[in-house]
């Protein structure tokens, strides 16, 4: 969430290949082939070491600000990692440091994200599950449509743009705030583009896939019906 909470064990059991519930498809399976394919990516995330985890992070902060939507970005909207994600707090702190205005997430109890604004290591407080969240006065679920960049967590991102979450539903009501102009980019282990996730009616894609040694991959424009 922001990133995403600790893995949760709970899961529903999968029932059928991950793929087997494309978007447009029988989405009966949807949720069972999402916990599918969540269990797989989560169990290869805990093989990495924090070493891994680290350098993850350093390789995609100086991918993502050396893409030219970042540096024209006045305001990016980003989220403190946890767990097995790759870490974000180098690029949080360089793009405050550049100047931009910075938003993080505060997850509120029905699992919506407010925004709050980063002002330095210093500024986070903890928060629920384990999260690190802005210290600063929140801003509303509204304050994320600010946004000239939003950094998103994913556990993998396929062909077309779909991401695939933790299964809270809290970055896709997000997106949902987001113009389709503004670049969304989603941040991953190396290994976790993929050709297909599962995607069903209200998940909202991104435009662009960040890997530590792949770098940048531009991904179908929403503005655009996916195959045109």
């Amino acid at each position: 969430m922001h990133g995403m909470p600790p893995e949760d064990a709970s899961a529903s059991p999968a029932g059928g290949p991950a793929g087997s519930a494309g978007r447009g498809g029988d989405t009966d399976g949807l949720p069972a082939a999402k916990a599918a394919l969540r269990r797989r990516l989560v169990a290869a995330r805990r093989q990495l070491t924090d070493a891994q985890r680290a350098e993850a992070g350093r390789q995609l902060r100086d991918a993502v600000l050396a893409l030219p939507e970042t540096q024209m970005a006045g305001t990016a909207a980003a989220y403190c990692s946890v767990g097995t994600e790759p870490d974000t707090r180098g690029l949080i702190y360089a793009l405050w440091k550049r100047g931009t205005y910075v938003l993080l997430p505060l997850l509120l109890p029905g699992g919506d994200l407010d925004w709050a604004s980063y002002e330095g290591p210093d500024s986070l407080v903890p928060g629920p599950r384990g999260l690190l969240e802005p210290g600063e006065p929140a801003r509303g679920v509204g304050a994320v449509a600010s946004a000239d960049l939003v950094i998103v967590p994913a556990l993998a991102v396929d062909r077309r743009g779909y991401r695939l979450g933790r299964g809270g539903g809290s970055y896709d009501r997000a997106l949902a705030r987001v113009g389709a102009p503004v670049p969304t980019v989603a941040l991953l282990h190396d290994g976790e583009l993929l050709d297909e996730v599962p995607a069903g009616p209200h998940d909202l894609p991104v435009r662009l896939a960040a890997r530590p040694r792949e770098g940048i991959t531009r991904l179908p424009s929403p503005l655009l019906p996916f195959g045109s």
